[in-house]
């Protein structure tokens, strides 16, 4: 077996390293002992993108918020399915996650960051949601996309829990636009988090894909909550 590399550490503000490992082609990203994302494994991040999008079917200008960048999945997936006057802005808390991006994963990002409708935010994703819930009236984002954890739990940094409390999902919902989509990507089910969801007054799809493009790998949910 090709042994594993490790390519380069990233601190995480309130929260434990990140490791970027290569074995061969495929590239890594770990926490502690779990390993977040695999660059052989884009089917459910892809998902993530490629269902909200059909949810929105119909919707002209759309603006997205995509909440962490990760291998870039999810956001190649959004621009292959939107227009060209859609608009993303990516929320990224760890700027050496875009190096990574940009360097040793450079051929997996394929130039995404560079596609005029994309914007980089370099901070927290409840940062731009906390800022237009709070102006009040029909909010912002047509949808919002949450992949910043193994799920509703805060493991990467416990004050990510926030985005998924009472509060966050509020503040959320306030930030969509009437029929707008709240997508949370989780690798496991979570009960306690769908009965907030249904709490919070999204209607709430609950769904479940397979980890690898091809269908097959272990089985991730996403929730897709839409604001009446």
């Amino acid at each position: 077996m090709v042994p594993r590399e490790l390519i380069d550490t990233a601190e995480v503000p309130g929260g434990e390293p990140l490791r970027l490992f290569r074995r061969g082609a495929d590239h890594m990203i770990v926490l502690d002992r779990n390993e977040l994302m695999n660059s052989r494994m884009s089917g459910s991040e892809e998902a993530l993108a490629v269902m909200t999008c059909e949810r929105l079917a119909g919707r002209a200008k759309i603006r997205m918020l995509i909440g962490g960048y990760g291998m870039g999945f999810t956001l190649r997936a959004a621009l292959g399915a939107l227009g060209p006057d859609a608009r993303i802005e990516v929320a990224e808390l760890v700027p050496q996650i875009l190096d990574w991006a940009r360097g040793p994963m450079a051929a997996l990002t394929a130039g995404c960051l560079d596609d005029p409708r994309v914007e980089i935010r370099i901070e927290d994703v409840a940062a731009p949601i906390s800022v237009v819930s709070e102006r009040g009236g029909l909010g912002a984002y047509d949808a919002i996309l949450l992949d910043v954890d193994n799920g509703p739990d805060g493991l990467v940094r416990s004050d990510n829990g926030q985005l998924y409390s009472a509060r966050g999902l509020k503040a959320a919902k306030a930030a969509l636009t009437p029929g707008g989509v709240l997508a949370v990507w989780s690798a496991a089910p979570d009960p306690r988090f769908a009965k907030r969801l249904g709490d919070a007054g999204f209607s709430v799809d609950e769904v479940v894909v397979k980890a690898r493009a091809n269908g097959k790998g272990p089985r991730h949910v996403i929730w897709f909550a839409t604001r009446e």
